[in-house]
């Protein structure tokens, strides 16, 4: 079988539990994916293809059609897709074969919703229902997203999953590695420190939360953590706001857990989402949190009870939300602690066995 991803990334930060466990099924577990190359533990080989984020690049067509080779030299019983890149060109790579593999795409959040401009959601769906007739099980994650393949079709049969599962136990922190990470970062004692980790791209819209902080008190300071293309961008902006030393751009951090556990507060400005994993992190962390009231966040933050919304892209009213936090302790201790009791439906160890038993009910007998 085959796994497909717009990057090695994804296929290490999200599936590498799957992988294992169909070689434990048995299967020759190949990944095919762009980005940097990567070993992939649980893999008995993998293949490198030139995506590019721009949909229309001859590399992607490039790349479906080496995929197309190696679908037809390995003779897979099985595919499973992911990213809306990598999945499109994947099962364009299948189309007027005699005979395909059985194909399951794994939605990670469709690019569209209903406030997406009209010409660019009409492509972005069409180019979904052409692929649809290759999609024998299609998994969606957050609620719009499952609707909209109902509607328009997009799958020979969809399911909702409540996301991959998030391995809960590397965020264990003690609270004196949070105290030292504090003092590391010279935050003053009565500092409220916002965290908030994505890579910096204009669906992340950090800009947001920055015109937000040049609204809030100067005890109220912001860690944008991530790398990206905007990311240059976003600290000229914050120097133009006058926010220098009240926001922190760290880089990409591998170990989050005591990034989480020193901050007051998770925010998020996002435009669009599937089921984003640092709510859900921040969930089972314990910290209250703010974020735009988005598909993904709205599926899993429900408005004062778990969470804080605000319209995206309103940083006037971001900032309102964050100063009620940074005002009431008890609406603080409230919302992390039920936010903590609802992050336990997304354990890995939860929701592992609902996509696994997605993927055996591919078969009519155990392989």
């Amino acid at each position: 079988m085959l796994f497909t991803a717009s990057t090695y990334s994804h296929i290490l930060n999200f599936h590498l539990p799957y992988l294992r466990w169909f070689q434990e099924q048995g299967w020759t577990v190949h990944a095919a994916c762009g980005g940097a190359p990567a070993a992939v533990p649980w893999t008995d080989g993998t293949l490198d293809l030139p995506f590019e984020k721009s949909m229309g690049s001859p590399d992607n067509f490039r790349a479906a059609g080496m995929l197309r080779r190696k679908i037809q030299e390995e003779g897979y019983a099985l595919i499973s897709t992911h990213t809306s890149l990598a999945a499109f060109f994947t099962r364009l790579a299948l189309m007027g074969l005699r005979e395909r593999p059985i194909v399951a795409n794994m939605v990670h959040g469709y690019l569209f919703d209903e406030a997406t401009p009209p010409l660019k959601r009409r492509i972005l769906l069409a180019a979904e229902q052409l692929a649809a007739p290759q999609t024998d099980l299609l998994l969606t994650m957050n609620q719009w997203d499952f609707a909209a393949a109902n509607r328009y079709r997009l799958g020979q049969r969809v399911v909702h999953i409540p996301g991959v599962g998030v391995d809960f136990s590397r965020l264990d922190q003690d609270k004196e590695a949070a105290g030292a990470l504090r003092e590391e970062l010279a935050i003053p004692e009565d500092g409220f420190v916002l965290f908030y980790a994505a890579e910096f791209s204009k669906r992340k819209s950090q800009e947001v939360l920055l015109r937000a902080m040049a609204q809030l008190p100067e005890e109220i300071m912001l860690v944008l953590a991530g790398d990206g293309v905007l990311r240059p961008a976003c600290q000229e902006l914050a120097r133009e706001l006058g926010l220098t030393g009240r926001v922190l751009f760290p880089g990409h951090l591998r170990d989050v857990a005591r990034w989480y556990a020193m901050a007051d507060a998770v925010i998020s400005s996002s435009r669009i989402e599937g089921l984003p994993f640092n709510i859900m992190e921040a969930m089972y962390a314990g910290r209250p949190i703010v974020a735009s009231a988005v598909k993904g966040h709205v599926d899993l933050i429900a408005d004062g009870v778990t969470g804080l919304l605000y319209p995206y892209g309103d940083a006037d009213a971001c900032a309102r939300q964050v100063v009620r936090l940074w005002e009431s302790e008890p609406l603080r201790r409230q919302l992390a602690e039920q936010a903590q009791a609802a992050a336990a439906q997304y354990a890995l160890e939860r929701v592992f066995p609902a996509v696994t038993g997605q993927y055996a009910s591919l078969f009519p007998v155990p392989v």
